[in-house]
C-alpha cells in the first residue's frame, strides 16, 4: 500500500492514538483527521490532528460524515473506549440500524460493524498495527529480569489458557503462578485482573496477553503500554508475557527502560 497522503483516525483513549498519529507522520502521511470520543480522547492526541470532530460514542452518521468530510480513503482505528461506554450508547439513527443487524453485541461485532460501514463509504479501514509494526511484540526476552525455568513453564501454560479464553470471547489477559490460574480478565479490563492476580498470588506470578485466535487486526488489537506495567508491577507481579508478533508494546524503548527499573519481565511467546 502506498502512504496516504490524509488519514482519518477514529481514537479512543490513550496514548495509542497519539503514537499512531506521529508515526504516520514519519511514514509520510501528510494530513490526518480525527474522530474525537467526549471523555476519551485525550488532548495530547488533539493536539497533533489537522482536523478534529468531537462526538459521543454511539454517533456513527456524525462519524461517517466526518471521514466523507476529510476527503481520506483510508482510516485507522486506534485506541480504547470505555467497556461501559459501548453498552451505554445513545445511538443516532444510522447507528440505531446497525444494531439491528447485530446479534451479539461485543467490541468485535460493534467495531466491526463500523468497518463496514466505512468501506461502504470508501473508506477502508486498516490494520490498528499500521505505522507501528516496529511495536509488535518479538519472541523471548524484551526487557527486564530474565525468566526462571518455572516461569518459562509458566508463561507457555498461561499462553494456553489465555487463548483459549480468547477463543470463548471472555477475555485476552490471565495471571498465572506455579500452573495455577489467578486471574482471568473478563469485563472489568485489564489492570483490574491484574491486581486480582497479584493479591490471590500474594507476589511473583506472570499477566499473559494475547490476540484472540482469529483476531481481527483492524481493530481491538491487545496491547501493553506503560499503564499495564505499572499495575504488575504495584501488584507484585513478576513478569508480563506477550504472544509474539500480535500484541503491540507501546512506546516500546520507554516501555523496555520502565520494565528495567522496575524490575518486571517483557518477553515473547510464541503461539505453536
Amino acid at each position: 500500500m502506498d502512504t496516504p497522503q490524509t488519514l482519518f483516525l477514529i481514537a479512543g483513549s490513550g496514548r495509542y492514538p497519539e503514537l499512531v498519529i506521529r508515526a504516520a507522520r514519519r511514514a509520510g502521511v501528510g494530513r490526518v483527521a480525527v474522530a474525537a470520543f467526549e471523555n476519551e480522547t485525550s488532548p495530547e492526541t488533539t493536539a497533533l490532528a489537522d482536523e478534529v470532530t468531537w462526538m459521543r460514542v454511539g454517533q456513527l452518521g456524525r462519524m461517517l460524515d466526518a471521514a466523507k468530510k476529510s476527503g481520506a480513503a483510508h482510516a485507522i482505528m486506534a485506541g480504547q473506549i470505555a467497556p461501559k461506554n459501548l453498552f451505554d450508547l445513545r445511538p443516532d439513527v444510522k447507528a440505531l440500524l446497525l444494531l439491528a443487524t447485530i446479534k451479539e453485541r461485543n467490541a468485535e461485532t460493534l467495531f466491526g460493524a463500523i468497518g463496514d460501514a466505512l468501506g461502504k463509504n470508501g473508506v477502508e479501514l486498516l490494520p490498528a498495527t499500521t505505522f507501528l509494526e516496529d511495536q509488535l511484540a518479538t519472541n523471548g526476552h524484551i526487557a527486564g529480569p530474565k525468566l526462571k525455568d518455572r516461569e518459562i513453564e509458566d508463561a507457555a501454560f498461561g499462553l494456553r489458557i489465555a487463548k483459549e479464553t480468547s477463543r470463548l470471547d471472555i477475555g485476552q489477559t490471565v495471571v498465572v503462578k506455579n500452573g495455577t490460574v489467578l486471574a482471568v480478565e473478563a469485563f472489568e479490563g485489564t489492570n483490574e485482573a491484574i491486581e486480582r492476580g497479584g493479591r490471590l498470588g500474594r507476589g511473583g506470578g506472570l499477566v499473559v496477553k494475547v490476540s484472540k485466535p482469529n483476531q481481527d487486526m483492524r481493530f481491538d488489537v491487545p496491547v501493553v503500554g506503560e499503564q499495564t506495567l505499572n499495575h504488575a508491577a504495584r501488584a507484585g507481579l513478576r513478569g508480563i508475557i506477550v504472544e509474539t508478533g500480535r500484541v503491540l508494546l507501546l512506546d516500546r524503548e520507554r516501555l523496555s527502560r520502565l520494565a528495567e527499573e522496575r524490575k518486571v519481565t517483557l518477553h515473547g511467546v510464541e503461539n505453536s
